[in-house]
């Protein structure tokens, strides 16, 4: 359940308990629930929008690059700004960084699995990942599953924040729509797919949870060609005035991407075609063989 569902939950009527004891019920800070956000400056949205065209264009620019190009369009703007709105907007430059420490214990950290290894037939493996969708006067934050054999997008979901229960809620609707179970879901290394109820979901499926390593932007590279194909043939072609916009938007373009648009790395045709070509497409035993092969290189899409 999101912040805003338990939010909605509670009660000031006089027969409730106290706002505090709810909050404790429901598991939700009571700074949390005090706290209403701030809209962000309209300054700041022009310059989000900048940098997200750059980052969809340039994913490999880091802060400094970020705002010499923003300098260079006339807008005076100094890194600390710029790094601010980047983690507002869940960026970052996907280049190797150096490693400084080791994230979390054996115990809790998981290999990346893909490799240079690609999926025979649909439903091995999933990726996943989040990206920023901009809004008139805001913006919010888009969720999808894909298929990495068919290129199929499986599920979405947008929010206006970037907490981890709207990317659990995708994989559910992932894995309720479909009925089959992959071999294993790949993401990054954020907060929202390496916490224990994410990867605790994908364990009770019996699915192997996948990471990418730290600044490989290759390692989920199917899910960033997405993002790009969205931002280019859709988002960027809109004005949308608010979230519930984006949402009927998205949701026609994603029937489009999964019915209508040929992939060139898919014969021409569309990954829906692909998906569901397979009409002995096995069930969640029969992904847990050795499904993932090696297969030759694939061009871009």
């Amino acid at each position: 359940m999101s912040v805003a569902e338990r939010r909605a939950l509670i009660g000031a009527d006089a027969g409730s308990p106290s706002v505090r004891r709810q909050c404790e019920l429901l598991g939700l800070a009571v700074s949390t629930y005090y706290h209403r956000p701030r809209p962000v400056a309209e300054g700041d949205l022009l310059l989000m929008r900048l940098l997200d065209e750059q980052f969809t264009a340039t994913p490999f620019y880091g802060v400094e690059r970020m705002a010499w190009q923003l300098c260079q369009a006339g807008h005076a703007v100094g890194t600390r700004r710029v790094r601010r709105l980047l983690r507002l907007m869940g960026l970052m430059a996907v280049y190797p960084k150096p490693r400084l420490s080791v994230p979390g214990t054996v115990a809790n950290t998981w290999p990346y699995l893909l490799g240079s290894l690609r999926p025979a037939q649909p439903d091995v493996a999933w990726a996943t990942d989040i990206t920023y969708i901009r809004l008139q006067r805001g913006f919010c934050y888009l969720c999808a599953i894909m298929d990495w054999y068919s290129r199929a997008v499986l599920a979405w979901r947008l929010s206006t924040s970037l907490e981890g229960s709207f990317c659990l809620d995708t994989l559910r609707d992932a894995l309720a729509a479909h009925g089959r179970v992959p071999y294993c879901v790949n993401s990054d290394q954020g907060s929202q797919f390496t916490s224990p109820k994410y990867t605790g979901l994908l364990l009770q499926h019996g699915i192997k949870p996948s990471w990418d390593g730290k600044g490989r932007f290759l390692d989920n590279i199917f899910v960033e060609r997405l993002w790009r194909t969205v931002k280019y043939e859709c988002v960027f072609l809109h004005e949308w005035t608010s979230p519930r916009d984006a949402e009927h938007g998205l949701r026609e373009y994603f029937h489009f991407y999964n019915q209508l648009r040929p992939h060139f790395s898919l014969d021409k045709m569309p990954p829906a075609a692909v998906y569901f070509r397979t009409p002995n497409n096995p069930g969640p035993e029969g992904n847990r063989g050795p499904a993932p092969i090696l297969l030759r290189p694939e061009s871009g899409g």
